[in-house]
């Protein structure tokens, strides 16, 4: 199914989305990770997409500053069953869904279209 057709997610995928998007931020702010690049990066969670049937979740994540980022993904998803252990007691919900970590490139995607603006424009209120 490509993406335009996809459909719009439920009010309930998007609760359950944030309430997971907090359960994570807050076990990454603790610093309980035994690998030590999650333990000295601070890792922003931007992002918790659920399944329809609310058994799959993808949760973007950037670390600070941007960098590392295939490391951090990679380590997140070595821990996929530590953090899920971590946030069950968190979410008041019967059944976690199974974590899958992805970079979230946004905020690159961003920076990209507006070098290409500030090109094509010639300047704007941000050109130097």
């Amino acid at each position: 199914m490509s993406r335009e057709r996809a459909r719009p997610a439920s009010q309930r995928q998007r609760r359950v989305g944030e309430l997971l998007r907090h359960a994570l931020a807050e076990v990454l702010a603790r610093g309980e990770m035994r690998e030590p690049l999650l333990r000295s990066t601070p890792i922003t969670v931007t992002e918790v997409k659920v399944s329809p049937d609310l058994q799959h979740a993808s949760a973007y994540v950037v670390p600070l500053g941007g960098e590392n980022m295939a490391e951090a993904v990679a380590a997140l998803n070595r821990a996929r069953p530590f953090l899920r252990a971590r946030i069950a007691p968190m979410v008041e919900i019967r059944r976690v869904p199974d974590l899958t970590f992805l970079a979230d490139e946004t905020f690159e995607q961003a920076e990209r279209v507006r070098q290409l603006l500030r090109g094509v424009g010639g300047g704007g209120p941000d050109a130097s």
